[in-house]
This record gives C-alpha cells, sequence and structure tokens, in this order.
C-alpha cells in the first residue's frame, strides 16, 4: 500500500507524469500531486516503489495512463469562452481561410485539448450561424487525452454554467431544455468528430499535414514541459495549410517554442497565422504603423499631445530626486539571457554593449558598421543596433531595424518595445501602447513595457491604469536582468528606476 508519501516519491512522479503524458505541474501543486498519486496507490494495492518504477520503465497499461488523465486534465471550460477570439475567428481568420480554400471548396477546423466538448461545439455553431456558402465541406474535429471528457462532449448534455456566456438566441436555436441542463442539436453534434489522443505523440494520420485551417489550442501547452510544448506546436503548424491560423489561450504564447508563425492582433485578442515564405511580412495589428506608411513627426490636426513625452525625457524630468537617492551607476552587463533571445554579449556585440553601456551610442553604432553582411542581419545585433538608433533618436533607422528584426523573429518583445518608444516620440501614442501591450504578452516578465504604459496614463490621467502598470513594472524591476536593463533602461540603475516607479505611484496619490 502507499505508506507515508515524501519529496522523492512526488519527484519521481512528476518526472514520470512529464516522460508519459508531458503534463507539468508547479512546486506549488504538489499538495494536488500527492492526492492524486495516494489514490492511484490506493486503486492499484501498490507500494509507492513499484507503481512508480512501472510508470519510469513503460510497463504500466494504457488504462492506467488513461485513469491519470482523468485525475490530472479535469478543466472547467464553456461555450463560447473568450468572445474576442470568436469575433476575430468569425471577422479576420474565416474570411481569409475561405477565400484560400476556394479551389478546394473544404474548412477544417480542429479543437486540439477540447475537454468535454464545449469549444468544438462552439466553433461548430459559429460557422453555421455565420453561414458558409453551398459546396463548402465543413468539418470539426475535437481531441483530448482524458475519455471521460470525451464522453461527456459525446453525450452532447450541458449545464446552465456551460452556457452562461452563450446568447439567448444562439441557446434557442442549438440547444432543447432537458430539466435543468441542456441538449445540444442532434445534427450539430453529430457535425464534429472526437478522437481520444496524447498531443504528445506523433500521429500524423490523425493531425495529416497542411490539413487544418484553423486549430484552437487554448490552455493547453500551458501543463506540459518546454520540450513537449515544443514538439506540440510543431505538430500543430505541420497540421496547419500555410496562412492557416492558431488560437491559444490568453496566458500562452509561442516566444520560444516556434518560429513558425505570425503574431495577428486584431479585436483585442493575440492569435497567430502559419507563416507562408512566400508571403511578405505581416505586423501583429493593421493598426500599427509601418516604417512605409508613418505619420508626421509633429502634432496632427484637432489632437493633443501634452499626455505624450519621450521616455528619455520623462526619466530626465523625474531623476533629479532619484539621483540623490541612489548611486545613478549604469547596470553592469551579466550573463543572463536576455529579452528572452540570445545574449548580445557574445562574440562580436561585446564592445558595442561596452560602448552602449557608457552611453557612447555614435560610437557603438559606427563599430557594429564593421560587422559582415550576415553577421549585421543577426536578430541580436539588429535589435542592439535598433536600441543604440533609439536612444541616438535616429526614429527612421530605428523603426526599419526593429521592422526588419521582426521579419525574422515576429515574437521579439524587445523590438515592440523600441517601436512602443519610437511611436511616442512621433506623438503616436495608441500605437505606442499597442506595442507596450504586445512586448507584455510575448514576454509576461519584461518590466520597462509595464513602466512605459504606466508613465503614458499618468500623463493622459487616467490614475487605474498608471497605478496597475507602475505597479507591475516596480515587482518586475527586482528581478529583472542586468543584460536587458542595459539594453532598455535608458542608462538608469535598477536602483534609479525602481525608485522612479515609487516616485509616479506616491505622485498617484495626489491630484492627476
Amino acid at each position: 500500500m502507499s505508506g507515508a508519501l515524501g519529496t522523492p516519491e512526488l519527484d519521481s512522479f512528476q518526472n514520470a507524469i512529464a516522460q508519459r503524458l508531458g503534463l507539468r505541474f508547479d512546486d506549488n501543486r504538489l499538495t494536488f500531486l500527492a492526492e492524486v498519486l495516494a489514490r492511484r496507490l490506493e486503486a492499484r494495492r501498490l507500494s509507492a516503489d513499484t507503481y512508480l518504477a512501472a510508470l519510469a520503465t513503460e510497463l504500466e497499461t494504457s488504462d492506467e495512463l488513461s485513469a491519470l488523465a482523468r485525475e490530472l486534465t479535469v478543466g472547467e471550460t464553456y461555450f463560447f469562452r473568450h468572445a474576442d477570439q470568436f469575433r476575430a475567428l468569425r471577422e479576420v481568420a474565416l474570411p481569409e481561410r475561405l477565400s484560400a480554400r476556394a479551389a478546394s471548396r473544404s474548412l477544417r477546423l480542429l479543437s486540439a485539448g477540447c475537454a468535454s466538448g464545449e469549444e468544438p461545439y462552439s466553433l461548430a455553431i459559429l460557422l453555421r450561424e455565420r453561414g458558409i456558402e453551398p459546396g463548402f465541406e465543413i468539418a470539426v474535429q475535437g481531441v483530448d487525452l482524458n475519455p471521460e471528457s470525451l464522453a461527456k462532449a459525446a453525450r452532447g448534455l450541458y449545464s446552465p454554467w456551460a452556457l452562461r456566456e452563450t446568447p439567448e438566441d444562439i441557446r434557442a436555436r442549438w440547444f432543447t431544455q432537458e430539466g435543468r441542463d441542456f441538449r445540444l442539436n442532434k445534427a450539430l453534434q453529430d457535425s464534429v468528430r472526437f478522437d481520444q489522443h496524447n498531443l504528445v505523440l506523433d500521429a500524423p494520420s490523425l493531425l495529416p499535414s497542411g490539413c487544418f485551417d484553423v486549430i484552437f489550442c487554448r490552455n493547453v501547452l500551458m501543463y506540459f514541459t518546454t520540450e513537449q510544448a515544443t514538439g506540440i506546436v510543431t505538430r500543430l503548424a505541420r497540421a496547419l495549410g500555410a496562412g492557416g491560423f492558431l488560437f491559444l489561450g490568453h496566458a500562452e504564447t509561442l516566444r520560444g517554442l516556434s518560429h513558425d508563425f505570425h503574431l495577428r492582433h486584431t479585436h483585442n485578442t493575440f492569435y497567430y497565422q502559419r507563416r507562408d515564405e512566400a508571403q511578405p511580412y505581416l505586423p501583429a495589428t493593421e493598426h500599427l504603423p509601418l516604417h512605409a506608411r508613418e505619420e508626421p513627426a509633429g502634432p496632427r490636426a484637432g489632437t493633443s499631445n501634452a499626455w505624450v513625452a519621450p521616455w528619455l525625457e520623462t526619466v530626465e524630468r523625474s531623476s533629479q530626486r532619484i539621483r540623490e537617492l541612489t548611486s545613478g551607476a549604469a547596470p553592469s552587463l551579466g550573463a543572463a539571457p536576455w529579452a528572452g533571445e540570445r545574449d548580445p554579449s557574445k562574440g562580436d556585440l561585446s564592445q558595442p554593449l561596452e560602448l552602449l553601456r557608457t552611453e557612447r551610442f555614435a560610437d557603438a553604432l559606427e563599430l557594429m558598421q564593421q560587422l559582415s553582411p550576415t553577421e549585421k542581419t543577426d536578430p541580436a545585433a539588429l535589435l542592439l543596433r535598433a536600441a543604440l538608433l533609439t536612444h541616438q533618436g535616429q526614429l527612421n533607422d530605428a523603426e526599419v531595424a526593429c521592422h526588419e528584426l521582426l521579419r525574422l523573429e515576429d515574437l521579439n518583445a524587445g523590438a515592440h518595445y523600441l517601436l512602443a518608444l519610437c511611436c511616442e516620440k512621433r506623438d503616436l501614442g495608441p500605437a505606442a501602447i499597442e506595442h507596450d501591450r504586445t512586448a507584455v504578452y510575448l514576454d509576461a516578465g519584461f518590466a520597462m513595457p509595464h513602466l512605459h504604459l504606466g508613465l503614458m496614463a499618468r500623463r493622459r490621467h487616467d490614475a487605474d491604469v498608471a497605478r496597475h502598470e507602475l505597479r507591475q513594472a516596480l515587482e518586475l524591476l527586482e528581478r529583472e536582468e542586468a543584460a536587458r536593463l542595459l539594453l532598455f533602461g535608458g542608462g538608469f540603475s535598477r536602483g534609479a528606476l525602481l525608485a522612479l516607479c515609487r516616485s509616479e505611484l506616491a505622485n498617484l496619490k495626489g491630484n492627476l
């Protein structure tokens, strides 16, 4: 029987779950894992050593893996969850994919990690509500690891709570009340196919190459190890046709997992589009100004730029009091990764970085001109050059460098932050906010865009947003990497930036 469960047993259980199912659980869920392990030991009437050895050596049957899946992957969901993503699907993804599939007259959607069916059924309802021209073959498929969830999906019976975000008219058209619950329309239910599948495993027959037009894989990747998540995304990318769309959960990104997608941002939500190398670079959102269509640097007619002030000017105006509280020393360059990308302190970029540290921006740019053509187009070099140009106020060239970088790496948070600074200096406040928000989405631990958003909100007298963003910046700056502070901190130390946040938060207590 189970006996006492200690740290070694839980560590082994965590490792076995990661290896066999690809699921990842943080240390703050150890109590939950201990309860699951204790129940499985009781059910199998095995000692912890015997059970864990069987899992580790893959001697357990698929029945046990299914039992673990039921224990570990039960998740709460509901119809039309995150309506903004369904609006983006309806108004952006579907029109593009219907046009792309005009010759084949087929459209296929996948819900990967479909749980108890609410998501794929929502997709099926949306397709019918939108209306597809006659002659198109439509297919919606759901896959999940948990057999009990799939059984519930097959029943098609849902509680009122699962329909809490479903408009009344849609509920009336597609559901029939049975007691307190609601039965899904039989024809709609029959139109969705369900398969049990562990996304960690490759299954070309289930996910054939280029087959799908839209894949929803929301709040799934967060449960997997990085290695397993990378493999899953690779297989999903393969299964999408060129130009196909991938929707993740709001707290998930492809940063560090894949370079096979463009980032898109419309309808107040982020999502991804499968790269087609024959197509030009796509900005994350149609609303962000590209260098090729930039606006004049001065104020536009009928607008006020009173709330807009460049970041470096902001720091300078606030710095006198800060300098009295801190040494003001520039941050030293550590060996830690910066901006989530490659470390620019290595190789031929170490000297330009040292010049950046001493604020010799022009000298650093001149030194970078000596790089070979190949070295100049390396993403790390492009980001460093963009930062130097931004510090120099050479906005045209900085934007060009940022967009060149984003053509190579759509998910580079640092490039979006620098574009936010450029847009602010051009009196393009909404575009600056958009780029900052994109940087925050791509890298939740990036302090500087939060600080920038907070300062801009303070100037436009939006106290709630300013307070929220400055508090986020204050928390993140405490553990921000030194190399990233060097690149994006405007020459100010961690202590100076922390003092700036505290000073601005203190000012918010007064009148804005």
